[in-house]
C-alpha cells in the first residue's frame, strides 16, 4: 500500500490573500480616507486610535464655571491628582488646544474623568466649553501631565492658597488624599457664589477635613501674603501649594523667600510670568499668508489667534512645547527672561510662541 503524504491546506493562505486584497480594495475606494478613518467615526475611543474623549455632561458650578465630564479612549492612563490634561476641541471650525486641571476622584466607577473650566472674558475655548458644548462632543486628548502634586511622603501639615480657577488642581488633591489630616485652605473669589466647589469645600470644613478661609474680594479686598501669614501662624511648618493669578503667586514667593522657607512653597501657573516686554513689530506667517502687528507684551500665539490664525498650542505657559514653530527671520523676545532670539533669512530657529513676543519684524514658518 502506498502511503499518502498530507499536503497543507491552501484554504488559510487563500483566506489571508483574499483579506489583504479586500483591504487594499477598501483603501482604494475610500481614498483619500482609509478604513481606519471610518472606524474613527463609529468607534473613536477604541484602543490604538488617536487619543480622544467623549463629553458626557457639562455640569454648572457657578455663573461662569462648569465641570466637564469626559469619557476617555481605551489608551488613557490614570493621572496623578493635581495634574492637567491638554484638550483639543473644534470651536467654529477651528481646532484649538487648552490645558485644564483634572478635578475628579480617581475612584470613579464610570471610567470618566472631569475638568472644571472657568469662562474667562474673551476666552474662546473656555466660553465654548462652559456655555456651548453639548454632550456627545468628541475632543482630542493628550495624556495627563504636570508636577503640581503631593509627594509620596505626605506632609504632616499642608496649606493650600488658591484664587479663582486656581482651586481646580487643589480640588483634585483634596478629593483623592483623604489621608491628609491637618489642612488649611485659603481661597479667594469675588463673592461667595463665585467660589467654585463652594458647597463641597464648606462641607469638608464642616466635617473637620479642612480649615477653610474664604476671602470675598468684592467686599473684603485682596488677601495678601502678610495677611495669610497672620491667619496661618504655623505657616513655616506647613508645605504650601499655591495656584492662581501670577501677581498673587509672585507675592507669595517673595514672602516665603524673605521668611527663609521658599523650599516649602510649590506653585502652579496657568499663564507665564511676564517680566520683560519688547518693542513689538510685524509678524508674518509665511505659509498661512497672514501678516499682523503685535505689541511687545502679547505672546505671538495670542496675537495670531486673535487675528484668526489657527496655531498649535498646549499649556500656554512655556512647559509642554506644543506651540513650537520655526522662526525663519527676525527677532522675538522671551517674555519671562527678556532673552532675544534672532534668525537670519532662511533659518529655522525653533521658538515657543506662547511665551515669545515680537521684538521687531519676524517671519514664522506656519
Amino acid at each position: 500500500m502506498t502511503a499518502t503524504v498530507p499536503r497543507p491546506s491552501p484554504a488559510r493562505p487563500a483566506l489571508r490573500t483574499l483579506r489583504d486584497r479586500a483591504l487594499r480594495w477598501a483603501e482604494l475606494v475610500t481614498t483619500p480616507l482609509l478604513p481606519a478613518d471610518y472606524l474613527d467615526l463609529v468607534h473613536p475611543l477604541r484602543a490604538g486610535a488617536d487619543l480622544r474623549g467623549r463629553i458626557e455632561a457639562v455640569l454648572p458650578e457657578t455663573r461662569d464655571a462648569a465641570t466637564v465630564v469626559i469619557r476617555p479612549g481605551a489608551d488613557w492612563r490614570p493621572h496623578r491628582p493635581g495634574q492637567y490634561v491638554r484638550i483639543g476641541i473644534d470651536v467654529d471650525g477651528v481646532r484649538m488646544w487648552r490645558a485644564y486641571s483634572i478635578t475628579s476622584d480617581l475612584g470613579r466607577t464610570d471610567g470618566c474623568f472631569t475638568v472644571t473650566v472657568k469662562a474667562i472674558p474673551g476666552g474662546k475655548v473656555s466660553n465654548h466649553l462652559v456655555r456651548r458644548t453639548e454632550p456627545g462632543t468628541i475632543v482630542q486628548l493628550d495624556q495627563a501631565t504636570g508636577e503640581f502634586c503631593l509627594p509620596e511622603q505626605r506632609p504632616a501639615k499642608a496649606l493650600f492658597v488658591t484664587a479663582g480657577s486656581g482651586i481646580t488642581p487643589v480640588m483634585g488633591m483634596l478629593r483623592n488624599h483623604p489621608e491628609l489630616t491637618d489642612v488649611v485652605l485659603v481661597h479667594s473669589a469675588p463673592t461667595a457664589d463665585d467660589v467654585v466647589f463652594g458647597a463641597e469645600l464648606r462641607q469638608l470644613a464642616a466635617e473637620g477635613r479642612i480649615r477653610l478661609v474664604e476671602q470675598h474680594t468684592d467686599t473684603a479686598g485682596v488677601l495678601d501674603a502678610a495677611a495669610i501669614a497672620e491667619l496661618v501662624p504655623d505657616l513655616a511648618e506647613r508645605a504650601t501649594w499655591a495656584c492662581g493669578p501670577v501677581g498673587m503667586l509672585e507675592a507669595l514667593e517673595e514672602h516665603w523667600a524673605a521668611a527663609g522657607i521658599a523650599d516649602r512653597l510649590y506653585t502652579e501657573r496657568f499663564r507665564p510670568t511676564v517680566l520683560v516686554t519688547g518693542e513689538g513689530g510685524t509678524v508674518s506667517f509665511t505659509r498661512n499668508g497672514t501678516t499682523l502687528e503685535a505689541d511687545g507684551a502679547t505672546p505671538i500665539l495670542d496675537a495670531a489667534e486673535e487675528a484668526g490664525v489657527l496655531m498649535p498650542s498646549g499649556c500656554r505657559m512655556g512647559i509642554c512645547y506644543g506651540c513650537v514653530l520655526p522662526l525663519r527671520e527676525g527677532a522675538v523676545r522671551d517674555l519671562r527672561t527678556g532673552e532675544v532670539t534672532t534668525a537670519a533669512p532662511g533659518d529655522g530657529v525653533l521658538v515657543q510662541t506662547c511665551i515669545s513676543a515680537a521684538a521687531g519684524a519676524c517671519d514664522i514658518d506656519h
